[in-house]
């Protein structure tokens, strides 16, 4: 007997694969509650590089910001 006898047919007027939706990150859509734009706006103004007279004033100890974070290689888990 061969697999695809086991399984039930398929439906293609089937509309219960409405949540796909879920798996999208919250960030992406438009309708954003006031939260989620506030930690948004948030990461986006801590997410740059440090100023130069921090550099000169701390003797070049530090270097570079270590928190900065890329778009697309780490989430913020909103």
């Amino acid at each position: 007997m061969p697999v695809r006898d086991c399984l039930p047919p398929l439906d293609p007027f089937d509309d219960d694969d409405d949540d796909d939706d879920e798996n999208l990150p919250r960030s992406n859509f438009s309708h954003k509650s006031f939260r989620t734009k506030q930690k948004l706006a948030k990461a986006q103004k801590q997410n740059r590089p440090i100023p130069q007279w921090i550099r000169l004033r701390t003797g070049n100890t530090i270097r570079y910001n270590a928190k900065r974070r890329h778009w697309r290689k780490t989430r913020l888990g909103i």
